[in-house]
Order: C-alpha cells, then sequence, then structure tokens
C-alpha cells in the first residue's frame, strides 16, 4: 500500500479537505520532501496541470502521480454526470475523459466524485443512476488504454442520494459491463453512512482502488473518536492494492501560514505532539502497516516553532 498527498489546484476549493494549496511545483516539491510516494492533484483544468513539465517536477520530488480529481467539473463548471440535459451529460462525459487522459499518460487514475450529480425534480433516482452507470461504463473503458482503472467515490447522503455506501457502491460497479471501474473509499464519508467502517472496507474488498484517510471529524488521524486498529485490520485482510490519501494535516487555519510551504500543517509544538499521536495510533495498529499511509515519518523534519 502507498502513500500519497493531496494537492488542489481550484481556488473555489480553498479551504476544503486538501492538504496542500500553494503552486502545482511548490506542493509536489514540499509532497517529496515530506516522504511521500504519490500525489493527487485537484486541477480546474488539464491546462493547470502544466502537463509538458510536469513529468519533470515529479521526478525531481522523486514521486509519482497516483491520481487526479474531476471535481472541478461540477464545483467550476457546473457539470455533472446525472444532468437532465443530454448535452450537458455530454460535456460531463468529455470532461471526465481529458482528466483520465491527462493522469493516463502517467501511469495515474481519474477520480469520480461531485460529478456523479444526484437525482431530483428533473430527474428521478433510477434515471440519474443509469445516467451515472453509462458514465462509468464510458469511462471505465477509456481509462483500459491506460492499464489504469476509473475511480468512483460513493459520497455522504448530504452530497448525494446516488451511491452512499461502499455496498451500494459495489452493486453499481457489479452491475456494469466493463470491470475496469474501481472504489474510493473516503473514511469522512463512511464515518456517516456505514454501520461499520471496518466491515465497509470488507464489503468492498478487491474493488477498493483508493481510501482517503481521515478522522470522524474530518480532521486528521488522532482528532476524533475513528477505531483505526479495525479499519487498518480491515484494509490488511482485503485483496486491494489501494493508495492511501490523508485527506488532513493539523492546522489553526487553511491558509498558508507565514514562511511555510503548506496549508494546514500546525507548526507550533502542540501540532508537532498531534503528528506523533498519529503516527503512534498507526503503528499501535501493529505488525508491518506502513505508517507513511497516514502521515509519513518525514513530518519530523518540518521546522516546528
Amino acid at each position: 500500500m502507498k502513500s500519497c498527498i493531496t494537492i488542489s489546484l481550484v481556488e473555489e476549493a480553498r479551504g476544503g479537505p486538501f492538504v496542500l494549496w500553494d503552486g502545482l511545483e511548490e506542493s509536489i516539491r514540499f509532497a517529496g520532501e515530506l516522504g511521500f510516494d504519490a500525489v493527487e492533484i485537484f486541477a480546474p483544468s488539464i491546462e493547470a496541470l502544466k502537463l509538458d513539465s510536469l513529468g519533470g517536477m515529479l521526478d525531481a520530488a522523486g514521486v509519482r502521480l497516483a491520481a487526479l480529481g474531476t471535481g472541478a467539473g461540477w464545483v467550476k463548471h457546473r457539470l455533472q454526470l446525472a444532468d437532465a440535459d443530454a448535452e450537458k451529460r455530454k460535456q460531463a462525459r468529455a470532461f471526465v475523459r481529458t482528466i483520465i487522459d491527462a493522469a493516463g499518460q502517467f501511469g495515474a487514475m481519474a477520480i469520480i466524485g461531485s460529478m456523479q450529480g444526484r437525482s431530483d425534480d428533473q430527474v428521478d433516482a433510477p434515471t440519474a443512476l443509469a445516467y451515472l452507470a453509462e458514465a462509468l461504463e464510458d469511462g471505465g473503458e477509456h481509462a483500459r488504454q491506460y492499464n489504469v482503472p476509473l475511480i468512483y467515490e460513493p459520497l455522504n447522503r448530504y452530497e448525494t442520494n446516488q451511491c452512499c455506501t461502499v455496498e451500494a457502491g459495489v452493486k453499481l460497479l457489479q452491475s456494469l459491463q466493463t470491470n475496469n471501474v474501481r472504489l474510493l473509499c473516503d473514511l469522512f464519508h463512511m464515518n456517516i453512512e456505514e454501520a461499520d467502517i471496518a466491515q465497509g472496507l470488507l464489503i468492498g474488498d478487491k474493488l477498493v482502488g483508493h481510501v482517503h484517510f481521515v478522522d470522524s471529524n474530518r480532521r486528521p488521524v488522532g482528532f476524533g473518536h475513528m477505531q483505526f486498529v479495525t479499519i487498518i485490520d480491515a484494509l490488511r485482510e482485503t485483496d486491494t492494492t489501494a493508495t492511501c490519501v490523508p485527506k488532513r494535516f493539523h492546522g489553526r487555519t487553511h491558509t498558508k501560514p507565514p514562511g511555510k510551504r503548506c496549508g494546514p500543517i500546525n507548526t507550533g509544538p502542540r501540532g508537532d505532539r498531534h503528528t506523533r499521536l498519529a503516527i503512534a495510533t498507526v503503528n499501535r495498529a501493529g505488525g508491518n502497516f506502513n505508517s507513511r499511509c497516514i502521515l509519513p515519518s518525514a513530518l519530523d523534519r518540518l521546522p516546528y516553532g
């Protein structure tokens, strides 16, 4: 299981559940300094990714690209895959394909989350789900040429009424003709929707392709009440090679601290203690589980104080 850290280039999403926000090259370089294996990037468009130079940035930092999010399709361009308007659905699928193509050239995956849309007074629930299934079929097959799957993320009930649980996501994926779609299991959404998060991961099993690690309150590990021992045991038990992504570090604010190169990482001694608490939480889960899936040991090198 590999470690990964999130980067957002979408100004409209500043303050959202991402770790690094202050520029592509600087964020990639800092991810490498922190010791992560890979980065996941949330970009407003493929142009913002600077594809001609992105490979050089990744190589220089010693990290790879794990995934690209498609969420800006909704957040910035108001495109969603269950739109009542056929032309809008076509535009949404085209946007997803551009992200798949951009990610694919780096051997990375594209993620569909907020772009999945929802049923409403214009589109009933079966029709909305059918539209989503069509888009996943299209995207999954389009991604196949790059030898990577398309990633689909079930969201909590306040963000979608399509698939809100891992079980619902599994059912949707199993209904598809393509076998090239995997699930993103985000512990924040799972904490709202799953009766038992560990059991949810076991239900996902080999269909789990990506995991977003965060505590129960969408704060860093150690700041909520998530039972990580059972969650980690479940991930060990599943037949998955998922990439593990922390969505939060501890910080006083969601803006770049003076002289620092990242967003929500606390630079004071209390943040230092909680960083070590988070690492210890994972280590207590036992065995050889890679604690860098939560917070890399390279955080010891951060200039606290």
